[in-house]
């Protein structure tokens, strides 16, 4: 085999912490002196399908798989692998405990991919003390825990908390509802939780199936002594915990469910962008900013999307809205990063006027985890909330349209051509991992399928504005330019530019890009291994295990 290829494939699997090197040193002699390198150079199954090991037995043995993901870029074809872990193999040869065993048992294995998500937001229903409601519990960081505990940490008076929710509704301190604290480290302070409260009720006015307020406090300045919001707990469970049990019809329900609940959330019309307040709480911090909607209890005011006060561009003095037209707030995002980089030159983004660009509400993380369902024997599964409308905002149509990440499938052909999808013929005649595939890539398939057809069906402007052809241009342009820089920089030093770099310089700042993405790339695969999400984020019940194979 051609030795380009080996060192990329030893590379991968070496970069993994030395703990696992026993078991993926014979995946790659294996892959390297059996016949399974011929069928990564030469493949013949479809993306998303597994190129080896493909029986059974092999799999087991080895406990790798590699699914094709190669792609044609210019006419050229490059073979891609995404390389994925029998997962109770992995563990029982690493000695893992079993409750992390069942916790990557129950998620995606895709080693190369694969992270644990970190909540932007968890609230403690029930708490073994009173110190457990003053602290983060949902989850700790394999690094830095303390540190992003303590910016989590917030001590107030529970006693006077209880007395303000039992007030709310003149009911006894035993009764039972949701409180709601902010973060110390949640920005824009006041805003948010004025803006949330504002778009909850605003939404419930309409008669969208959202939490009832009782009530709340944007800031700390009260007997509790901190900011709150206390609503009614709703019956029913979250649909990622439900989703699995559905059937194909349920789910096709539950999407189409969805699908009209944002048709009537997008009908919604507003003479400006920004965020929604109640009136008289924006008027005692920037009563100039507000611009009143035909109910006069309800205002638009500054944006509270997170990149817009991220770190210190909360400090910034930039235009957050209210936003007049689209063209403002794409001018306004590009404007609020230049101030805060004052080193890119503005971009210009030539603007249709066309339907999609009038204003409208979205929820701003449509995940799972947000949608609150109900189901009862003999009865449909019912969609009977809508949950954390922190961050929400008003923009243009095609800024706010998409299929939603959990719902989406773009990347797959039969997708692509939105034919309506079916399992194969000979289902009952394939093994139980090729079935596994067929029914996983069916599933994704039947519900891209009918989120995208229910919404043309209920939802003509949306799905007008996310299958125009310019849809994904001006979606990524505003996020870029909107987005708060974090990248490297490395790679603009290659790119024309008023500044020079001598030739030395370049060779080393390119030689020094090439060992971070070969380490990043590696710390990848741990992540995947340890289940560690964004900043080392893991579920608390796996951080013990995770700091331990981490220090190994």
């Amino acid at each position: 085999m051609s030795t380009p290829f080996r060192i990329v494939l030893e590379m991968i699997l070496t970069n993994v912490h030395r703990g696992c090197n026993n078991f993926f040193a014979g995946v790659t002699d294996a892959a390297l002196n059996g016949n399974g390198w011929q069928k990564l150079l030469n493949p013949i199954v479809i993306r998303g399908h597994t190129a080896w090991s493909r029986e059974p037995g092999d799999q087991e043995k080895h406990g790798v798989l590699h699914d094709y993901d190669g792609e044609e870029i210019d006419r050229v074809v490059y073979h891609k692998y995404q390389m994925q872990a029998n997962v109770s193999l992995v563990f029982k040869l690493l000695k893992t405990p079993a409750s992390l065993r069942l916790l990557f048992s129950s998620s995606p294995s895709t080693v190369s991919t694969t992270t644990v998500s970190q909540p932007r937001r968890a609230l403690s229903i029930m708490a073994d003390s009173q110190n457990d409601l003053f602290n983060y519990t949902s989850g700790r960081w394999a690094y830095n825990d303390a540190l992003r505990h303590n910016k989590r940490r917030l001590a107030f008076d529970v006693d006077e908390l209880r007395r303000l929710a039992a007030e709310s509704i003149n009911q006894s301190p035993d009764d039972v509802m949701i409180a709601r604290i902010p973060y110390p480290i949640t920005v824009p302070k006041y805003y948010t939780v004025a803006s949330e409260v504002a778009t909850i009720e605003y939404l419930r006015s309409s008669g969208l199936p959202v939490l009832e307020i009782y009530g709340y406090s944007p800031d700390s300045k009260n007997a509790a002594g901190t900011a709150y919001i206390l609503m009614e707990l709703v019956q029913g469970s979250k649909l990622s915990e439900a989703w699995p049990g559905l059937d194909d019809q349920e789910v096709i329900s539950v999407v189409h469910q969805l699908t009209q609940l944002e048709s009537r959330m997008m009908s919604l019309s507003f003479p400006v962008g920004g965020s929604l307040y109640f009136t008289k709480d924006l008027e005692k911090v920037a009563t100039e900013l507000a611009i009143p909607l035909d109910d006069k209890r309800f205002c638009v005011g500054p944006d509270v999307r997170l990149p817009l006060w991220y770190r210190r561009r909360a400090k910034l003095d930039v235009n957050r809205g209210p936003y007049q037209s689209a063209e403002v707030v794409l001018r306004a995002a590009a404007h609020k990063e230049l101030a805060y980089l004052k080193q890119f030159g503005q971009p210009i983004l030539p603007l249709r006027r066309t339907p999609v660009s009038v204003f409208c509400i979205r929820h701003p993380d449509p995940q799972q985890n947000n949608i609150i369902v109900s189901r009862s024997s003999g009865s449909d599964c019912k969609v009977v909330g809508l949950i954390d409308w922190q961050h929400a905002s008003i923009l243009p149509m095609f800024l706010l349209a998409g299929v939603p990440q959990c719902f989406q499938n773009h990347d797959d052909d039969v997708s692509q051509s939105m034919m309506p999808p079916s399992l194969p013929q000979n289902l009952d005649k394939l093994n139980r991992a090729e079935r596994a595939d067929e029914e996983y890539f069916y599933r994704r398939r039947l519900v891209h399928y009918h989120y995208v057809t229910s919404t043309k069906e209920c939802n003509q402007l949306h799905y007008t504005a996310f299958t125009d052809p310019l849809y994904g241009l001006r979606s990524r342009l505003f996020q870029q330019a909107s987005g708060p820089w974090e990248g490297e920089t490395f790679e603009l030093k290659s790119l024309p530019c008023p500044v020079k770099f001598n030739a030395k310089d370049l060779r080393e700042t390119m030689a020094l890009n090439e060992d971070l993405s070969t380490a990043d790339r590696g710390f990848e695969l741990l992540q995947g291994m340890c289940g560690l999400g964004e900043e080392g984020w893991v579920m608390a019940e796996g951080y013990e295990y995770a700091a331990a194979f981490l220090k190994r």
